[in-house]
C-alpha cells in the first residue's frame, strides 16, 4: 500500500460536512489506485490498466438520477462517500498525491479520464484539473462530460486546458429509453437532444475522431436499435465505446439481469465493424425480433474478424501509440470466464469460446 491517503473523513454526524470536495481532491477507480500502487491488488490474467480513471467529487453529490447508477442523485439519503460507481468503490485522494503518483508510474500510463458528474461545480472544476494535469505531466487527458451543464464555450476551454478527447455516454439507443432511464422517467434533468447535440458540438471542437458515445447494451433496445445508434455517431465523425449492463448494487435496476452473451458479442462485431469502416448499418440483416442475423459481409471475411479477437477488446480512449489505453479491466463482468469486454487480446482459447457464444463452430 502506497502512503497515499484516503481523504475519507470518520466522524459522524459531521462526516459529509468534512469531506474534501473537487478540485482539491479528486475519486479513483479502484484498478487505477491499483495502477499507482496506491491499493493492493492483482489483475486476473495479468491485465493492466493505463488510464488513470478520475472522477470529480462533491459534498451536494450529482443532480442526475440515472436508474443505473451507482452516483444517481435518486440515492441522495446516502452519503456520498458511500456510494460505488461501475460496481467498485473509488477512493479519494488529493490531487497533489495523484500528480505525484502519475509521475512515480508514468510508465505504465498512456491516459488521463476524467469524469465529470452532474453538478454545477463540474465544468470550471475540470478544467482546473486538467490544466494541473497538463502541466505537469505529458499524458494525453479525456474528458468524460456531462452534456446537460455545458455550453459549446466549456468544450472550447477543455481543449485550451489541454484536453484532447471528449467522451458524451448517451448511454440508451433510443429517445423513448433515454427519457425512461434518465430523463422524465426518473425525473432526471438529461435530455437526449442536449446529448446528441452536445456530441456534434464535441466533434466540431475537437475534431473528427476525437469524441465519441459510450452505449450500453441491455436496456430494452433491439440490436437493430443499437446498431443505428452507433451508426449515427459512426456517420457524425465520431467512435463508439461498448458496454454490457451490468447491476450496480444499490441502484434502482441492482436486480435487472446483464443481456444474453450472444446479444452482446453480436453488438461488439457490430461497433467493430461500423467504427473501422468494414460494414454499414444499412447492410445488416435481422430477424423478426430485431436481433442480428448477417452484417453484409463474405463468410470468410466476417470469420477473419471474429478470429483476431479484436472486436472483443475493450473499446475507449487511445494512448499516443494509437492503442486503446482506457480498458477498464473487468468494468461490465466479473473477472472469469464470462468476460465481456477483453481488456488484453483475446487468446485463441478465448477464441474458440466467443465463437460459441456466437452459435459459431469452434
Amino acid at each position: 500500500m502506497s502512503q497515499a491517503t484516503q481523504l475519507e473523513c470518520q466522524c459522524a454526524p459531521c462526516g459529509q460536512e468534512a469531506q474534501p470536495q473537487s478540485p482539491e481532491v479528486a475519486r479513483m477507480s479502484l484498478a487505477a489506485a491499483m495502477t499507482l500502487d496506491f491499493a493492493p491488488g492483482t489483475f486476473y490474467r495479468n491485465a493492466c490498466l493505463s488510464c488513470i480513471n478520475l472522477l470529480l467529487t462533491y459534498r451536494s453529490g450529482c443532480a442526475a438520477r440515472c436508474a443505473y447508477c451507482g452516483l444517481s442523485g435518486a440515492k441522495e439519503k446516502r452519503e456520498s462517500t458511500s456510494k460505488s460507481f461501475i460496481r467498485v468503490t473509488w477512493p479519494a485522494f488529493s490531487m497533489d498525491e495523484i500528480i505525484a503518483g502519475i509521475v512515480r508510474r508514468k510508465e505504465r500510463v498512456k491516459r488521463i479520464c476524467i469524469s465529470m458528474l452532474t453538478n454545477s461545480r463540474a465544468p470550471r472544476d475540470a478544467m482546473e484539473i486538467c490544466r494541473n494535469l497538463r502541466k505537469a505531466i505529458d499524458i494525453p487527458v479525456s474528458m468524460l462530460i456531462s452534456p446537460t451543464i455545458l455550453t459549446r464555450r466549456h468544450l472550447e476551454e477543455f481543449r485550451d486546458a489541454g484536453a484532447d478527447k471528449i467522451g458524451v455516454a448517451i448511454d440508451l439507443a433510443t429517445p423513448q429509453l433515454f427519457d425512461h432511464y434518465r430523463g422524465s422517467g426518473v425525473g432526471g434533468p438529461h435530455t437526449w437532444e442536449r446529448y446528441w447535440q452536445c456530441l456534434g458540438e464535441s466533434l466540431d471542437v475537437f475534431g473528427k475522431g476525437m469524441a465519441g458515445s459510450h452505449f450500453m447494451v441491455g436496456m430494452g433496445e433491439t440490436e437493430q436499435d443499437m446498431c443505428r445508434a452507433m451508426q449515427r455517431v459512426h456517420d457524425m465523425g465520431g467512435n463508439t465505446h461498448l458496454f454490457s449492463f451490468f447491476p450496480e448494487g444499490g441502484s434502482p435496476l441492482a436486480a435487472q439481469l446483464p443481456p444474453p452473451i450472444d446479444q452482446y458479442r453480436r453488438i461488439q462485431l457490430a461497433r467493430w465493424l461500423i467504427d473501422h469502416d468494414r460494414a454499414h448499418e444499412r447492410h445488416f440483416t435481422y430477424n423478426d425480433r430485431l436481433a442480428l442475423t448477417g452484417y453484409g459481409l463474405p463468410r470468410g471475411e466476417l470469420d477473419d474478424v471474429i478470429n483476431s479477437g479484436e472486436p472483443f477488446r475493450t473499446c475507449g480512449c487511445t494512448g499516443r501509440d494509437g492503442e486503446v489505453a482506457c480498458n477498464r479491466p473487468y468494468a461490465n463482468s466479473r473477472p472469469g470466464p464470462g468476460i465481456r469486454n477483453y481488456p488484453f487480446k483475446p487468446e485463441e482459447a478465448d477464441v474458440r469460446h466467443i465463437r460459441l457464444q456466437l452459435g459459431l463452430p469452434a
